[in-house]
């Protein structure tokens, strides 16, 4: 019998808040309703959780409205945080375990999806696309990889969507009640995109275009911030430059999603 496969990956931060990451559970409980319905095992995965194990189990309430008999797997590297996590588990509902990018997972584990926040920000650039195919060749077929980081409690964040295909979408999520202006994102973009944020990259084009956008939907502000950035992601929209997502209740979220191939680096 061959001995346990090591973890890949080195320990993190771990830094987490109860309900950092509400804007990508709820954007994954009403855009992967279907893949979640249909999965004869609705396993999901929550990598590299950090310190508290908190946000494993808002993952677990949160997807139970989609798929009530859905399973959380709580996954990090660092052993006394898997200790943690086992004093809030819930078998078979909720449970933890060690291991990086691999995920500990057995060989008839196969996730539909798995959720990495403010993990791969730690890391060098150059180790992203090892790391994404690390995780997404356990993926069940149709899963996916959300790779993303936020702010301290959740009101700013960007995710980058992955197939073992490679990556898909670039989405941003803010809090359009306290926004300044679009572009706030750009220090919590994920770390395939962080550095980019630079004259002559396709990300800061699209920034640059959303905060115009942005100041010339002002007089929207009148019926609320959200009015303001849906004109603001109409007009994007509208240009013809950027393939943004056709869903407008997603951007009264303050939520815009863009096809991956308008911001993939430059090399």
């Amino acid at each position: 019998m061959s001995s346990p496969r090591a973890p890949i990956g080195t320990v993190t931060r771990g830094t987490t808040n109860p309900n950092r990451l509400r804007r990508c559970d709820r954007w994954l409980v009403a855009t992967r309703r279907r893949v979640l319905r249909g999965a004869e095992d609705p396993l999901v995965v929550d990598l590299g959780y950090g310190s508290s194990p908190v946000t494993a189990r808002e993952l677990r309430d949160r997807l139970r409205r989609v798929r009530p008999d859905v399973r959380v797997v709580g996954v990090e590297i660092d052993g006394d945080r898997v200790d943690e996590g086992m004093r809030m588990a819930d078998p078979p509902s909720l449970t933890f375990r060690r291991g990086g990018f691999e995920m500990g997972l057995a060989r008839d584990e196969r996730p539909v999806v798995v959720r990495a926040f403010n993990v791969l920000r730690q890391y060098d650039e150059a180790e992203v696309a090892g790391a994404w195919a690390e995780v997404t060749s356990h993926l069940a077929p149709g899963g996916l990889l959300v790779d993303g980081t936020c702010d301290e409690i959740g009101r700013v964040a960007a995710w980058v969507t992955v197939t073992d295909e490679g990556p898909r979408s670039l989405t941003i999520s803010v809090r359009t009640g306290s926004l300044t202006r679009p572009s706030v994102v750009a220090e919590r973009l994920p770390k395939v995109l962080i550095h980019r944020n630079v004259p002559g990259e396709p990300v800061h084009a699209l920034l640059r275009d959303l905060d115009a956008a942005w100041e010339r939907a002002a007089p929207h502000s009148a019926f609320g911030s959200r009015a303001r950035f849906v004109a603001a992601v109409t007009a994007l929209a509208d240009s013809g430059r950027w393939p943004v997502e056709p869903a407008p209740r997603r951007w009264r979220l303050g939520e815009l999603t863009v096809d991956w191939s308008a911001v993939a680096p430059q090399r």
